[in-house]
């Protein structure tokens, strides 16, 4: 059993995971574990293998880093944890254990889990059932909220019923295309002018994204979305600058907390800021912060990131990615319940362009999930 502070919090930190972002999921980590306040918080490092299985693995942030190009990957050689057979009593830890050559051994007891899983499997309200059942504090939102935030076409009927405008388009399930990718065409040629951009509704980190500028196009993009998520959108490819606004839940029962929107400005050898730019370094990206716009659209963009973390039920955490267009309206094109969190990711760069440090804003995040009541919320 891995010996603890029983004076400090201990969060696992979750993470790797079956979508195909179990790379950025783990890269997240090694942020973390290399930031986090260990005077204040014991950890304990819980891999997600690609195949599904959990594994208790190293806490060394070194071993969680990017290598010649490559994002690391959780092995299955590590200690098979084993989560607990029933709903802990409120007050009390968690216990954890592993399987250990056959054996089944304590691994610890924790305080508080961190879901650091983006996308499918993780980020979608599964992992966050899971441990509701469990009666185990985490760090995020809830079900419902994680469930609908992922899903792009779902998040934006609630934003608009909420009257949050977001990007037009139209939602087309794979089992459908096949028969229908005629209408569909017709449709989009008479409701929606060209660019379009074909996304996965359940999917993050801009994969399985296509440009799409020629109707001819289309067939190759939604295959390749297809291969994330058998719903896609596609929809209008709007003309304007993409900001983003970081949002912490509430304090004291005040209103979430905001941050001054950052603006990303893709170069001319980019179609979009797509995943390779995101995590690779490929093209040509900057990001400013604040962006350059004039302050009454930085305040209604983050009166609208305030309104559609509301609307949405979320908690803990959120980044809500924006469009304002050459007439400075501001349109919601999607919220991430999990954002990237290594240092150089636009939510902690945000933060601390408010003046809360990548330490602090862990720490804010672990604390509000271990004040937080259990049960259905």
């Amino acid at each position: 059993m891995i010996t603890l502070d029983p004076m400090s919090t201990t969060v696992a930190l979750l993470f790797g995971g079956r979508s195909g972002e179990h790379g950025i999921s783990c890269i997240t980590a090694g942020g973390i574990l290399a930031a986090i306040d260990r005077t204040r918080f014991d950890v304990v490092a819980i891999g997600i293998t690609p195949e599904g299985r959990w594994v208790h693995v190293s806490d060394d942030p070194s071993d969680w880093t990017m290598v010649d190009g490559r994002a690391p990957e959780v092995a299955a050689d590590g200690d098979e944890v084993l989560l607990p057979s029933s709903r802990h009593r409120p007050g009390e830890r968690t216990a954890l254990r592993v399987l250990r050559e056959g054996r089944v051994e304590p691994l610890a007891e924790i305080d508080v889990v961190w879901p650091l899983l983006h996308g499918p499997y993780g980020e979608d309200g599964t992992v966050q059932g899971m441990l509701e059942m469990l009666d185990i504090p985490y760090v995020g939102s809830g079900v419902l909220a994680s469930a609908t935030a992922m899903d792009k076409a779902a998040t934006k009927v609630a934003l608009r019923a909420a009257g949050i405008e977001c990007a037009p388009g139209i939602v087309v399930h794979e089992d459908r295309w096949a028969d229908g990718a005629g209408r569909v065409l017709a449709h989009l040629e008479q409701h929606h002018p060209r660019p379009w951009f074909v996304k996965p509704a359940r999917a993050g980190s801009s994969l399985g994204v296509s440009r799409v500028e020629e109707a001819a196009q289309l067939e190759h993009a939604m295959k390749t979305a297809f291969r994330e998520d058998p719903k896609v959108l596609i929809e209008e490819g709007l003309v304007g600058r993409e900001i983003e606004c970081g949002v912490l839940a509430a304090r004291d029962g005040g209103e979430p907390r905001t941050t001054l929107p950052g603006e990303v400005k893709v170069g001319a050898d980019l179609d979009f800021y797509d995943y390779e730019a995101k995590y690779f370094g490929k093209g040509t990206v900057s990001i400013d912060v604040p962006a350059g716009l004039p302050d009454g659209v930085l305040e209604e963009a983050r009166e609208i990131a305030r309104r559609a973390f509301g609307a949405l039920g979320l908690e803990g955490l959120a980044r809500v990615d924006m469009f304002v267009t050459t007439d400075h309206r501001v349109i919601v094109n999607e919220v991430n319940t999990m954002p990237g969190f290594t240092p150089y990711s636009m939510f902690p760069v945000l933060w601390e362009s408010m003046g809360l440090s990548y330490a602090e804003l862990i720490a804010d995040l672990v604390d509000q999930a271990a004040s937080r009541r259990l049960g259905q919320r």
